[in-house]
This record gives C-alpha cells, sequence and structure tokens, in this order.
C-alpha cells in the first residue's frame, strides 16, 4: 500500500513542481485571449476557472481512467509507474501545449496548430485522422450507453420499447445534435461540471472502501509482469492505459475549453491540473483493481474472469464491493453519462475542426447546421455497422496522436526559442511506444513474420532517429510558422 500513496504524492507534487515548471516554460503572460477577442456567444465564452477545469476533466475523462486503468492493471501494480510518471511528464504537458498553443492561435483545432509548425502536408493528415478518430469516439460511446439502458430496461423486467437500443440511441443522438449545436455555456457548461464532481466523489469512494475494509494494494517492487496472457509490458501497457497517462485524444477536447479561458493563466490548472486529477482517478482504478482480485501463481486471474463480462459490469462490482449500494447508482451514472459526455464533445470537436479546415464561422445557426447535421446524420448510419474490429485500432491510434501532438509542442517551443525538451523527449519515448506496436501488432505489420521480434528495437530506433534529427534540423526561435487564416 506504500506504494500507492507515495505515487499518489508524486502526482500532487507533480503538478505544483513540473506542472509549474511546464507553465514557465511556456511562458503565459496577460494578453487578451480568444475567449475575449473573439467571443462569438457560441464556442467563444468566457467561463470561470472552476468551471472550465471541470468540464475538462470530464471531456478528457470520461470513462478513459477508468477502463484504461482497470484494464492496465492486469499487468500488476507496475502500471502505478505509468500512471503517475506518464501524467507528470507526457500527458500533463501534452494536454497544457494543445490547450495553451490553441489559446495562442485564435483557438485553432489540433490540424491546424500541427499544420503551422510541422508543414502543410501534415496538417492535411492531421486533419482527416483527427476528425475520424473523433467520428469513431462520437459513435462507439452512442452505441455502448444505448445498449446498456436497453439491457437495464430488460433486467427489470420491462418489455416495452424502453429495451430497444435503436430506441435508446435515437434519445442519445438528439442528445448529441442539442449538445453539438449549442453554445459550449448551455448544457456543456452547465451540466458537465456535476458529471465532473461524480467522476471525483466515485474515485473517492472506491480508494476509501479499498482502504477501510481492508483491501491489501500490492507494492510495486519488485517489478514483475503479472499479465495472465504473458502479454509484454512494453509497448502493450503503455497503449491500454491512454486515458490516466497520456492521450492524443485530449489535444481534440482542449481547443474547445482554450476557446472559454480568459487569461493564459489558467493554463496550469485547466490542462495540466485536469491531467493530473485524472491520473489520480487512474492510479485510484487501477489500484482497486489489483487489491480486490484473487491472483494465482502471481498472474491476475481475478481480475482477468471479472472482466470476461465486460468491462461495466467489472465497474459495477468494484463500487458495489467498495461502497456498497451507492456505488452502484454512481457506478451506473458513470458507465451511461461518462461515455455519453464524451461522445457529444467529440461530435462538438468534429465539428470546430472541419470549421477550422474550411475557415466557416460558426456564430450563425445555418454554418452550424451545415456540419452539425451531416455529421450526426453519417454517425447514425456508422452505428449500425459491428464496429468492434475498428474500435481495436482506437487505442493506437489515440497515441499515435499524443506522439505527434507533443513533436509539434517541441517545434513550437524551438521555434519561441524556450527548452524545446520538455515536449521532444515524452514526443520520442511516446514514438517508441508506438512505433514498437505498429511493427509488433498484427492490428498492423505484425502479421509480417519477421517484424514482432525486432519491433521494439525498430520502434526505439525510428524515436531516437527522430529526435536526433530534432535536435539537428528543428528550426530556431526566427523561423516563421505558417500563420492561420482568418476564419470567414
Amino acid at each position: 500500500m506504500i506504494s500507492f500513496f507515495v505515487c499518489l504524492a508524486l502526482l500532487i507534487a507533480g503538478y505544483f513542481v513540473y506542472g509549474g515548471f511546464v507553465s514557465k516554460t511556456f511562458g503565459p503572460d496577460d494578453r487578451e485571449t480568444p475567449a475575449v477577442t473573439m467571443e462569438d456567444g457560441v464556442d467563444y465564452v468566457v467561463m470561470p476557472t472552476w468551471r472550465i477545469f471541470l468540464v475538462q476533466l470530464l471531456n478528457i475523462a470520461g470513462l478513459g481512467p477508468i477502463w484504461g486503468a482497470v484494464g492496465g492493471a492486469l499487468w500488476g501494480p507496475s502500471v502505478f509507474l505509468w500512471i503517475t510518471f506518464g501524467t507528470i511528464f507526457a500527458g500533463g504537458v501534452h494536454d497544457f501545449a494543445s490547450g495553451f498553443m490553441s489559446m495562442r492561435h485564435q483557438g485553432l483545432s489540433v490540424p491546424e496548430l500541427t499544420g503551422m509548425y510541422m508543414g502543410n502536408a501534415m496538417k492535411q493528415v492531421m486533419r482527416v485522422f483527427s476528425t475520424v478518430l473523433l467520428f469513431m469516439v462520437g459513435v462507439v460511446f452512442a452505441v455502448g450507453p444505448a445498449g446498456l439502458l436497453a439491457y437495464l430496461c430488460g433486467q427489470g423486467g420491462s418489455t416495452s420499447i424502453l429495451t430497444n437500443k435503436y430506441f435508446w440511441l435515437t434519445i442519445v443522438f438528439a442528445y448529441f445534435f442539442i449538445a453539438t449545436f449549442l453554445s459550449v455555456d448551455k448544457i456543456i457548461g452547465k451540466l458537465y461540471p456535476i458529471f465532473g464532481i461524480c467522476l471525483i466523489i466515485m474515485a473517492i469512494g472506491v480508494a476509501a472502501g479499498t482502504i477501510i475494509k481492508g483491501y491489501q494494494i500490492p507494492e510495486i517492487f519488485p517489478l514483475r509482469n503479472m499479465h495472465p496472457d504473458g502479454t509484454s509490458i512494453f509497448p502493450a501497457m503503455f497503449i491500454s492505459v491512454a486515458c490516466g497517462a497520456c492521450s492524443g485524444f485530449h489535444s481534440t477536447q482542449s481547443p474547445i475549453m482554450a476557446r472559454c479561458c480568459k487569461s493564459e493563466k489558467m493554463s496550469h490548472m485547466v490542462f495540466y491540473g485536469a491531467m493530473v486529477c485524472e491520473g489520480i482517478i487512474a492510479l485510484v482504478w487501477a489500484a482497486a483493481s489489483c487489491a480486490l482480485f484473487s491472483t494465482e501463481g502471481g498472474l491476475m486471474t481475478g481480475l482477468k474472469e471479472a472482466m470476461a463480462v465486460g468491462q461495466s459490469g467489472c465497474v459495477y462490482n468494484i463500487c458495489l464491493t467498495t461502497m456498497g449500494g451507492f456505488g452502484a447508482v454512481l457506478a451506473m451514472l458513470g458507465v451511461i453519462a461518462c461515455p455519453i459526455s464524451s461522445g457529444d464533445t467529440a461530435f462538438r470537436s468534429a465539428r470546430l475542426t472541419v470549421a477550422d479546415a474550411l475557415h466557416m464561422d460558426q456564430k450563425s445557426y445555418k454554418n452550424r447546421l451545415i456540419l452539425t447535421i451531416p455529421l450526426l446524420g453519417l454517425g447514425v448510419l456508422v452505428s449500425q455497422l459491428d464496429y468492434t474490429s475498428i474500435w481495436n485500432y482506437f487505442a493506437s491510434t489515440n497515441q499515435i496522436l499524443a506522439a505527434i501532438v507533443l513533436w509539434t509542442a517541441a517545434m513550437y517551443l524551438r521555434h519561441e526559442g524556450k527548452n524545446a525538451y520538455v515536449a521532444a523527449v515524452p514526443a520520442a519515448f511516446m514514438t517508441a511506444v508506438t512505433m514498437s506496436f505498429v511493427f509488433g501488432s498484427k492490428l498492423y505489420l505484425g502479421g509480417i513474420s519477421f517484424l514482432p521480434p525486432i519491433s521494439r528495437y525498430l520502434g526505439v530506433g525510428i524515436a531516437v532517429v527522430l529526435f536526433v534529427l530534432f535536435v539537428v534540423l528543428a528550426p530556431k526561435k526566427g523561423a516563421k510558422a505558417e500563420k492561420p487564416a482568418e476564419a470567414k
């Protein structure tokens, strides 16, 4: 249990110490932000710091730090190290950079920022890549809750339309339309802080219940791989545990809140702080998962069996065990409300990404409808397909996006004449993780027989080469970045 408390203390200290260092490196100042200079009452709306923090937390989290951490616990307490140091040195930097850079550049979305510092070709790739990723997240987080709601109604004895998944899917997409179309302060700004508080309360309850009821959280050392299937820690664990350590999806959400910050100096609390809070939530769920389920032969066999009924069922069992009936209510709220909240902000981010690419002002109802209706209409069609095989690519593409955003942040800092290594080092690490996975997994090139045995060498080698090229060739202060086009 000592390991858990040490990691918790490191996360809290990391917010103040390393988070302060990151903030000083990027250098927020007193200039007016897009929320003030470009206020439109729709997407650019000034909101108070505490509200933005809670909305940002829910936007980036959803069920990510719960499902990811529970799955990551299959490797045992070694996952505590990735959650802790990944949050402090990679995820926190990633989220701060994406939010701060967006604020510095008219609240632009990630593809536009990437294009400014990585070139036009990368911008075009990122426009497609991030929009497809956001669309995929939105669809999956509509289908999942809809199916669960229909299942719960059936279990409750209902035989009406309430047991029909497509009825609930219609309700969810109707909500998505409203939340995506209306101004950010109408639904997202009012409801999400409440859900964000529930997410925090759930984590506190799980932590307290685990400790008070006498469950023993295992220690990190000696380091060992406890995965029942023998799946290697590197790179698989670093791919599986994204939210709660480092996640590219966060960079698609940060611009939403960057358009609502009154001051650049809010970046430390809103972006780095929300990431640390998510890291703490993930640490709690990973610790509870390691403590509550039995091991056999030094392997997390009990957790694997619990996850066989589905991650939602596993989360429900953890909440019920640690908090009783109150926990069961929170669990149901979590596995339904949290995915829906991630889904609607994913579609909102997709709308903003497309709008930025087309330089289409979103103040008018007409322009918002032009983008919102086709996006959600296509989402309804795709939701009818078997999405399982496509979803398997999400975790890895998510981390590839994180690596690209960190390289973009490194280029920005180099361009500004600042300490670029604060972003370049985690960028190189995430490159090693993702490239090792690409060469080793059958989802990508792992089906080529000679690649898996050397996949880690290839991944690390590519990361080292890119890092050296960055050090030697990346343009320094004074080089011109591509200016963003004015919205029309």
